[in-house]
């Protein structure tokens, strides 16, 4: 009996610390989440910068309100970041569509038609489906074509 009693405590304890590795595994992975939201004064900037200051697993919030975006850093959720800007500040806020231009496949065609976007950025085709569908297309003669479709919500206009 004395050998059944080890192994079963063997096996209770590699259960035990089994259990007690997944608890450490369910953490938030350690990240970098931006957010596009408007901000027209100091006080929304302090507002939005307030909204996630106090959150659980946040290290670092940067606020940039001349391109209306918002960083924060730490062991978050990146959709749970997003619902307490929008819940805290009554603003509209979306995930920071743009990214480098230079991490973009060239040629990128929807890049000349955004307006919208900071210096040196480019709207994130991977995320956008209406940029996407243009900067994806496979052969040259789809992609050519549709720049000057009035389905294209990206299209150039010629006057």
């Amino acid at each position: 009996m004395g050998a059944l009693e080890a192994i079963s405590d063997f096996c209770s304890t590699a259960c035990h610390m089994m259990q007690h590795s997944n608890k450490l595994k369910k953490r938030k992975p350690f990240q970098t989440v931006e957010i596009k939201v408007k901000m027209d004064c100091e006080g929304c900037e302090r507002r939005v910068k307030k909204s996630v200051e106090g959150m659980k697993g946040v290290t670092q919030v940067e606020v940039e309100p001349k391109q209306s975006k918002l960083t924060v850093t730490g062991y978050v959720d990146a959709n749970k970041v997003l619902e307490r800007v929008r819940h805290r500040t009554g603003k509209k806020a979306e995930f920071w569509p743009y990214v480098p231009y230079d991490v973009v496949p060239h040629p990128y065609a929807p890049e000349a038609y955004d307006k919208k976007a900071p210096p040196g950025y480019v709207r994130n085709v991977f995320q956008d489906p209406e940029a996407s569908a243009l900067a994806r297309a496979n052969s040259y003669e789809v992609k050519y074509t549709t720049v000057f479709s009035d389905e294209n919500p990206n299209a150039c206009s010629i006057m």
